[in-house]
């Protein structure tokens, strides 16, 4: 189908390959075995395609509903041979998507009248949340924005100190106080120095534990009532962190986070290391929030910018 257009330079597009060739391979190679001697999509074959799509952590209910779209593409076609299978995905799937107005995006941009653009960023420890912070910076200065960070995880020294060291590596200032103070102190903090530097973004880290539902609830509502005593409207975008690589775990802390805090975005980290890329369909879907930026490597370039129809052609090509 036209839309699966080149919207990705050549070396980002080989990154977001490499980054998901575990995904492919194994998704690929099960639908080869699942197809072997069929020429024609019967119930056997869509039987087996919903088998392969819950085993690559697609979930259970986005796979019934990619199942239902091609059920009604087969119906409508009459025949339909095996080998248009994979193109009938990647057009569903994308067309899944599309319904989260998940991936549209191409280059990492922030909105040009809100300044400066606040983005808290949350999820559990060990998910890659500090280091897609770090990545994130990099992107935002090379696109030539002006960025600070504030490191308001403070139950945890580490993530002070490697907050630190990703502001260091990126060039980029850093507001910061002990570990224990409050969190909204340092994001208060974090704001009215922004605000004196006129940067364009300022990325926050809170939270990095689900003690419990109700302890995390009062502590990011207390961070953005805080906030808005600088800039009114913030934060702008609430980021989760998933971790890829944990496939059905990622949807448990996708569940506990939206209940706890208004999650308006998604990154998904760690798919080069994993073969369940699927999860970022899945989570998309099922939560009908955006995923805004997927880690497909462990260089700084390798955070990039979520788009559908790249990831698409990247999983099924």
């Amino acid at each position: 189908m036209s839309f699966f257009k080149r919207l990705f330079s050549s070396e980002k597009k080989e990154t977001l390959d490499k980054g998901l060739e575990k995904s492919k391979t194994s998704f690929l190679s099960k639908l080869t075995k699942a197809i072997a001697g069929k020429s024609k999509v019967d119930d056997e074959v869509l039987d087996n395609l919903e088998e392969i799509l819950v085993s690559s952590d697609v979930g259970v209910n986005t796979t019934l509903k990619i199942i239902e779209r091609i059920e009604v593409r087969v119906s409508e076609d009459k025949y339909m041979g095996t080998d248009e299978l994979n193109q009938i995905l990647r057009e569903e799937i994308a067309g899944l998507l599309s319904e989260t107005k998940s991936g549209e995006e191409t280059e990492f941009t922030i909105p040009s009248n809100t300044k400066p653009y606040v983005i808290m960023v949350v999820g559990v420890n060990g998910v890659g949340k500090t280091t897609t912070i770090g990545k994130l910076a990099y992107q935002f200065k090379k696109a030539g924005y002006k960025v600070v960070l504030g490191a308001a995880d403070t139950f945890r020294a580490a993530a002070i100190d490697q907050l630190q060291i990703w502001a260091d590596r990126v060039g980029v200032p850093i507001v910061k106080q002990q570990m224990g103070s409050d969190p909204a102190s340092v994001a208060f903090d974090t704001l009215q120095s922004a605000v004196a530097q006129n940067a364009d973004v300022v990325i926050i880290d809170t939270a990095g534990r689900l003690h419990n539902k109700v302890g995390l609830m009062n502590e990011l509502s207390k961070v953005k009532k805080v906030m808005q005593k600088v800039v009114g409207d913030a934060p702008h975008d609430v980021l989760l962190v998933l971790d890829g690589s944990t496939g059905q775990n990622a949807f448990e802390q996708a569940k506990q986070f939206t209940a706890a805090t208004e999650v308006s975005c998604l990154a998904v980290t760690k798919l080069d290391g994993t073969a369940k890329g699927g999860v970022v369909i899945g989570i998309s879907d099922q939560f009908q929030i955006p995923v805004k930026y997927i880690g497909v490597g462990e260089g700084i370039e390798d955070l990039q910018v979520f788009n559908k129809y790249e990831f698409v052609d990247s999983f099924f090509k």
